[in-house]
């Protein structure tokens, strides 16, 4: 099976449990925390790893204690993380997270060394051997970016974007982009109408097809909506399952897509795995 490559962000992730989420300028108290692996490249490459593809990953972290705890668990998710930097001075990325007893999530990050990953790096055939699919999400510089679009096109190969969070994208990089993923509220911010369900998520992926080939429209709980550059369109329910945690269940997503295109499976057979592979991440299996 060819590499999927996972060009993006690693952020060192406090997880803090309350019983609900604080409001502005409110003390909430919390009843627990802990550290986790995080950051959407990170998470991402490490479900292509679970989803079955041999996954690789080009990164930046810092010389610390963060920096070192986020490639050890790169090495045991069976990541390649021969390219990811270690940046002398730079801190690494590192994340806030508070979750509420519904599993709901809201979250601040601190980039660090993920700014200074070298776009230059990019250019190195070793990080291209055996590669058959980049993803790309937007916690790092555009510049990196559109470095790695364009070293995957020269490359022959399709570029995943998951346009998380969201921001405006240059005219040059979104000519590089193959497949979009971006969630309702990405969407909405990309200039598509309101989306609440599967319906109004088909539109807006009708929408933003005028700019990419292939768009992914995803609606939490309710599913997703596509539309494929054959001009197929499609939607997907989401399996119902019990809600442990919602936080990381798009990186889930993203890692299980890639891994099945990679494998050969179409776009509408990879979104079916992607969202089962969610669904059980929201579930906690």
């Amino acid at each position: 099976m060819n590499i999927v490559l996972t060009v993006g962000s690693l952020h060192y992730d406090i997880m803090v449990e309350a019983e609900t989420l604080p409001r502005r300028d409110e003390t909430a108290i919390g009843s627990k925390w802990y550290p986790k692996f995080g950051g959407k490249g990170g998470n991402q490459a490490v479900a292509v790893a679970k989803a079955g593809a041999p996954s690789r990953m080009v990164g930046a972290i810092g010389n610390d204690e963060f920096g070192r705890f986020l490639r050890h668990q790169l090495s045991k998710s069976s990541v390649d993380d021969r390219f990811v930097a270690t940046i002398p001075g730079a801190a690494s990325g590192m994340s806030v997270a508070i979750q509420d007893k519904a599993g709901d999530y809201a979250a601040t990050i601190v980039s660090g060394a993920n700014q200074r990953i070298d776009p230059d790096a990019l250019a190195a055939d070793a990080v291209w051997n055996d590669v058959g699919l980049l993803i790309l999400q937007n916690e790092v510089p555009e510049t990196v970016n559109i470095a790695a679009a364009r070293q995957a096109r020269a490359h022959g190969l399709p570029t995943v974007l998951n346009a998380a969070p969201a921001r405006a994208l240059s005219t040059d990089f979104s000519a590089l982009v193959d497949i979009l993923v971006v969630n309702s509220v990405e969407a909405e911010m990309m200039g598509t109408c309101a989306v609440h369900d599967l319906a109004t998520a088909l539109v807006a992926a009708r929408d933003l097809s005028s700019k990419f080939k292939t768009v992914i429209v995803t609606v939490g709980s309710a599913g997703l909506a596509a539309c494929a550059s054959t001009g197929e369109t499609f939607s997907i329910p989401a399996e119902k399952v019990q809600v442990v945690s919602s936080h990381g269940a798009g990186d889930a997503f993203i890692g299980t897509l890639a891994a099945r295109l990679a494998a050969g499976d179409d776009i509408p057979t990879a979104c079916k795995a992607a969202s089962l592979a969610a669904a059980r991440h929201v579930a906690g299996q």
